[in-house]
This record gives C-alpha cells, structure tokens and sequence, in this order.
C-alpha cells in the first residue's frame, strides 16, 4: 500500500512539474515571433495618401485608435484625435480581459522602427515582443501586400504626435496564457490587379476585415462554415446590436441588392447630414458599424468587394439588427 501511495505521489508530482513547464513555456517562451525585418520605409507623397486611404477607408485603423462621437449615428471620429488610441474593450463588450488600442501617433510608437510595427500589424507582436489581442484583425493584416502595409506605416509616421498615455492591456485567466499562442506569422501576399475585379474584391475585403464581424462566433472565435452570414451580438449601453447577412441568399443575405444599391448604401454617409446625425447612444439605436469611414471608399472599390461577396456561399440567417435594452426588462 505505501509504494503505490509513493508511486502516485511520484507520478503527481512530474505530471504538475510538466504542466509547469508548459505553461511557462507559453507564459514567457511565446510567442516564438521572428526578429522584426531590418525596414526603413520612404515617406513619399504618394505612399503616405495611399496609407491615409487604407487606414480610414478600408483597414480602419483610426476607427479604434481614435476617439470616436457614440452620441453621432455611426460613432464618426472627433477631429483631432487620430490615432492618439484609448479605445477600450472589456468583459462588458465580451473580452477575456480589458484591452486598450494603443497611441499609434509619433508620440505613442516614435521610437519604434518601421521593421517593429510592420511586425505588430502583421503578426501581432508588440515592439516589447508581447502579443496584441487579436481585436485587431492582424491575422488578416498578415495577408497583404507589403507595399500597402509600409504606406499605413508611412502614413501614421506623417500623423501629428498627441501625448496621450494609454492604461496597459491585461488578459483574465486562461487568456493570460492563451494569448501567447496567437500570434502568427504573416502571410503575405501581392496586391490583386483591380482589372480582376473578384481577386481584388476578396483582396479588400481581406483588408477591410468584413468577416470578422459579420460572421458568428464561438467562444470568441469566428465559425469559418457561417462565414459572412451575419448574426454576431455586440452588447452597447442602448441594447444589442447583430450584425447583417452578407452572402447573397435572396431572402435574409444580399441576393436582391443590386451594385448600385450596395454603393448607394455606403455612399449616403458622404452626406454631412448622415455623417453627423445625433443620437443619444444610452438609449437609442447607434451602430459600431463604421459607415462614415468606409463612405470614403471609391466607388470602383466598393463595387469590387460588391462582386466578391456575390461569389461567397449563400447561407440563410435572417437577424433582428438591433434589440433595444428595455425590451428585456
């Protein structure tokens, strides 16, 4: 009797020191990110407009790491606060943790190389070599072409320093671990020929992240089987709002919806009377989506991503898009 006791005590005790190890090597060996590239991107007029376009217009950079008008319909940016960070996301919103967007003017990443924040926007990888919690899309940011990451680069160097210290992101348990896990390495690609509409469709929507909140979740992850088809919940102070069906099922999804419709739809945000409609965002309907910043989108582009989504597998999801609070009380 004693020497089982004493085998299994043994047994306990390496199979605790291995589950040590583990998590230690996941705790302070991860992520296993490579060096940051040895980079030094020109700042050229056209580099920077190009990046400007990208990170307002279809990555959306700015939609986090700015301030953002919630008591204006589509939550527009308060001029003055580009890319100065601070937007916070915690477990009210669903977060394993409370995050933070960091300030990416000169004031918040001036002393990063271009190398080190061409590597956190498409791994990851912060300049300190922890991870970022992936509510930035980074893994799809991994999936572009060089070029158009170097010009967000050179278009957040051309930005004006605003000091503005931003709180440290912490993950809960098990996030705390898991996070390390995430970061991967990039994927990156050539730009599509905008001539070959559907390639360069998917290149934008890749870019513009459009699956990421327009497909379900579980447990935080997307369901790749459902992707496009709407239906993920964010929880705002006025009620829940989900997201559209974007595949083209003629019922619930975009079937019907013409080209000219889908640009329309967008479009109606260039109008200052949309881009700055008010809304009490405490007890009214009020939308994450950022219609104001994809309204700067070109026509050509819109029209591109139009004809990818058309190509996606058509899945039928009809939504509620917004559920006021007091209709739970």
């Amino acid at each position: 009797m004693k020497k089982a006791v004493k085998i299994l005590v043994i047994i306990v005790g390496v199979l605790l020191i291995a589950i040590a190890g583990i998590a230690s090597y996941v705790k302070f060996a991860l992520p296993n990110a490579d060096p940051a590239p040895d980079l030094k991107v020109e700042l050229t007029p056209a580099r920077i407009e190009r990046g400007n376009y990208l990170a307002n217009h279809v990555l959306v950079c700015m939609d986090c790491h700015s301030t953002r008008n919630y008591n204006e319909l589509s939550a527009p940016l308060v001029p003055g606060t580009l890319g100065k960070g601070g937007e916070r996301f915690d477990a009210s919103m669903g977060f394993p943790g409370t995050y933070y967007a960091a300030n990416i003017t000169p004031a918040g990443i001036g002393e990063w190389t271009d190398g080190e924040i061409f590597r956190a926007i498409t791994t990851g990888v912060r300049k300190s070599g922890k991870p970022i919690f992936p509510v930035m899309p980074y893994s799809n940011y991994g999936k572009l072409d060089p070029e158009d990451v170097e010009a967000v680069i050179a278009y957040l160097r051309s930005l004006p320093a605003i000091k503005h210290a931003v709180p440290e992101s912490a993950s809960d348990f098990p996030m705390n671990f898991i996070i390390n896990t995430i970061p991967q390495k990039a994927q990156l690609s050539k730009r599509s020929d905008p001539s070959d509409q559907l390639a360069y469709g998917k290149y934008l929507v890749t870019a513009a992240s459009c699956g990421e909140c327009h497909t379900p979740v579980d447990k935080g992850q997307v369901i790749p089987e459902f992707a496009f088809s709407g239906g993920r919940e964010f929880k705002l102070p006025s009620g829940t709002l989900t997201s559209a069906n974007l595949t083209p099922d003629m019922e619930t999804g975009l079937g019907k919806w013409s080209q000219e419709q889908f640009i329309a739809r967008f479009a109606m945000f260039r109008d200052s009377a949309n881009m700055h409609k008010k809304v009490d965002f405490m007890k009214e309907f009020n939308t994450i989506m950022p219609w104001t910043m994809y309204a700067g989108m070109t026509d050509s582009d819109l029209a591109a991503i139009y004809q990818y989504l058309r190509t996606v597998k058509p899945l039928s999801r009809a939504v509620t898009k917004f559920q006021p609070a007091t209709a739970k009380n």
